[in-house]
């Protein structure tokens, strides 16, 4: 089998990686208790708070659902303005090949540490926070045959 993707990880793509591991960790379900506790605390008070005092809920509401997306998205957006070329990355019974700009790798099949299948995308992890990042858009109908492949070719 071979697969061959062309792509450019945007912004977006890192900003759903981020989201994924953080909301598939404690640290989101203790983003998500404080969301829940500071909306409760807000219904609860608003009406006897001070103008401060709103403003302090109203920012601690948005800290996990404004404040911190944004964040990681401006993280992203600056991480991909120093990608300037295209990736190519080819998966066969030989390993994986990757080419961007001039330049050239090759790993094994026994150097990739693991694949994760998201909902919008694939994640080939090359070493423990190392990775190629493959979503949907890129890999079309060929998600499951890849996410298959990679699994099979990573097990032995």
């Amino acid at each position: 089998m071979k697969y061959i993707f062309n792509y450019r990880t945007t912004a977006f793509d890192l900003w759903q990686l981020s989201m994924y591991g953080i909301y598939g960790s404690m640290v989101g379900v203790c983003n998500l208790v404080f969301t829940v506790a500071m909306v409760l605390l807000s219904g609860r008070f608003w009406g006897e708070a001070n103008s401060f005092i709103k403003v302090l809920l109203i920012m601690g509401i948005s800290l996990f659902t404004v404040i911190q997306p944004v964040a990681i998205y401006r993280r992203g957006k600056k991480q991909v303005s120093t990608i300037h070329h295209d990736t190519e990355i080819v998966f066969n019974d030989y390993g994986v090949q990757v080419k961007s700009g001039g330049q050239n790798s090759h790993l094994e099949w026994s150097a990739i540490k693991g694949v994760s299948k998201k909902p919008t995308m694939i994640i080939v992890f090359s070493s423990n926070k190392h990775g190629f990042i493959l979503t949907n858009k890129v890999l079309g109908k060929e998600k499951e045959a890849l996410y298959n492949y990679i699994l099979s070719k990573t097990q032995k």
